[in-house]
């Protein structure tokens, strides 16, 4: 029986291109806008791991300190000045100011701070510490030694939390309804996903370059690659604040949009809050705290198992060239497969609803992490039988699995997670909104990935190596996944409950998956 949805659009268009030609002038810029956003995400996040990775004297170990120690406090401070920033500028400035800053950090660093990395090395600081710090702690030192490396990666870390997430979700969620939600949602997953894979593409791109003495930049092959990514980021972060500058002037200008641009820049003039007031905002809403709780898990799981692959993947391919395009591949794989998924979420959240689809992510974490882990601890069982059937050395067979895990586990979260998220914002007031996401996905996530790297870190010093503590982190992360699951479920109740109470809701999104919600608001 075809929905009503299917009979206006079509049952092919209604899952393809499930848009309104009205709707057009609106969703063409957004997805624009998103696929820029991840393009950059994705290429930076494999640019990232490599220089720290493997840079001298360093490994997988380092990313769990440059998480707490470096990670979390710029959170804490990008959070802060969001927040600043949204207090005295509109939502449109707010986001050419941040998008401006890290253009130029990443400039800075790619054709500033690069060439004269060796000449920046703390050598001499970091022989001191090694003579007074355990072994376990070689990631912290590394983490000292490149300290220009570790602002970089930090830098690339805040786009995803600050532009991706804050800015441009936030943006998103300001103008749309929970009944067009699963339309717009199920593409915008697409889009970023497929992002991902012309990022890989073209880090592979970039990385297979031979030097050429012709180009003004670079002393080597990889100086010239660094420095290409670069440029290419910062160009696509222009992109990005002309297409959200068009958007502004010719489409949210008009009388469909003009009031809610106005009302909302009113309520930043009457309610100023502090980031302290923001936490505090968050600590009183049930709500918010299982959104809180979720992305908390998800990044702390997710985290716990990356930096064991990480650190094999580094044993495995110790050459940056190599290592870079070995994650490019993974990123093009990613793509294919989040892309794929993604076209059929919105039909998965109609049919299954909203609590039972976002219970999805934490069950692929919890199969993927048995299967890695379980091949990981009995590996050194297998060195005959994986040389003869799969013509691979255990060590590489490990790598296959984690790149396995990490692929999936970040469809996911592209094509599931973010969209399910994001949809459990929409029912709340803009001023909850504002705060909450800023608090939320600009420290949330921050603190998710240094609660898995204080982890880490405790047994590095006490194992003194990721895989003699992998057994700990594994019976952890079951631990975190489960307490993920309830948390979904009492959400799922909430959600329902506040759209049916606004009178925003969407066939098989509020109104099939939940009737005890639809219970607990007719008691009251």
């Amino acid at each position: 029986m075809k929905t009503a949805e299917q009979a206006k659009l079509g049952y092919f268009r209604s899952i393809f291109w499930p848009f309104y030609r009205s709707e057009l002038k609106l969703v063409i810029p957004m997805l624009l806008i998103l696929f820029l956003t991840c393009f950059n995400y994705s290429i930076l996040r494999n640019l990232k791991d490599v220089l720290v990775v493997t840079a001298k004297s360093s490994g997988g170990a380092v990313i769990p300190f440059i998480k707490v120690w470096a990670m979390l406090p710029m959170a804490v401070l990008s959070a802060y000045a969001f927040t600043k920033l949204s207090n005295r500028f509109s939502q449109e400035k707010v986001y050419y100011i941040m998008v401006w800053g890290f253009l130029i950090a990443y400039g800075i660093f790619g054709f500033i701070l690069y060439p004269m990395r060796e000449r920046l090395e703390l050598v001499g600081f970091a022989r001191f510490l090694e003579t007074i710090l355990p072994s376990g702690a070689q990631g912290f030192i590394s983490m000292i030694r490149h300290w220009s490396f570790t602002m970089f990666y930090v830098m690339c870390e805040l786009w995803s939390s600050i532009v991706l997430t804050v800015l441009f979700w936030g943006f998103a969620n300001e103008i749309t309804k929970v009944k067009d939600a699963r339309r717009y949602y199920s593409i915008f997953s697409v889009v970023s996903s497929f992002s991902a894979v012309i990022a890989g593409l073209s880090g592979r791109y970039f990385s297979s370059l031979e030097y050429n003495p012709s180009l003004p930049f670079g002393s080597d092959a990889f100086e010239q690659t660094i420095m290409e990514v670069v440029l290419a980021v910062c160009i696509v972060g222009l992109c990005i604040m002309g297409v959200f500058w068009w958007l502004n002037r010719h489409v949210l200008n008009s009388p469909d949009y003009i009031d809610l641009h106005r009302s909302n820049h009113a309520i930043r003039i009457k309610k100023k809050q502090s980031l302290r007031d923001s936490f505090s905002f968050l600590a009183k809403s049930k709500y918010l705290i299982c959104i809180a709780i979720i992305v908390v898990a998800y990044n702390l799981t997710i985290n716990l198992v990356e930096v064991v692959w990480k650190d094999q993947l580094k044993n495995l391919y110790p050459n940056r060239d190599d290592y870079f395009i070995y994650l490019s591949n993974v990123t093009i794989l990613l793509g294919i497969v989040s892309s794929a998924a993604s076209f059929f979420i919105g039909k998965v959240i109609g049919r299954a609803g909203w609590t039972k689809t976002a219970m999805i992510t934490p069950f692929v974490l919890l199969v993927t992490s048995l299967g890695f882990f379980g091949f990981l601890f009995y590996r050194q069982f297998m060195v005959d039988t994986t040389l003869y059937f799969m013509g691979m050395t255990p060590l590489a067979m490990a790598v296959m699995f984690g790149g396995a895990q990490n692929c999936l586990c970040k469809s996911a979260k592209y094509s599931v997670f973010d969209s399910t998220k994001e949809m459990a914002f929409i029912p709340l007031d803009h001023e909850t909104k504002l705060k909450g996401k800023a608090a939320i996905d600009g420290v949330g996530s921050r603190l998710g990935k240094s609660g898995g790297a204080v982890i880490h870190q405790a047994l590095l010093l006490i194992f003194s190596s990721l895989t003699q503590s992998a057994p700990y982190v594994a019976g952890i992360l079951m631990g975190v996944i489960f307490v993920w699951f309830g948390a979904v479920k009492v959400l799922g109740v909430e959600f329902a409950k506040m759209a049916i109470e606004k009178n925003d809701t969407a066939e098989g999104i509020t109104d099939r998956i939940e009737p005890e919600a639809e219970v607990q608001l007719a008691k009251t």
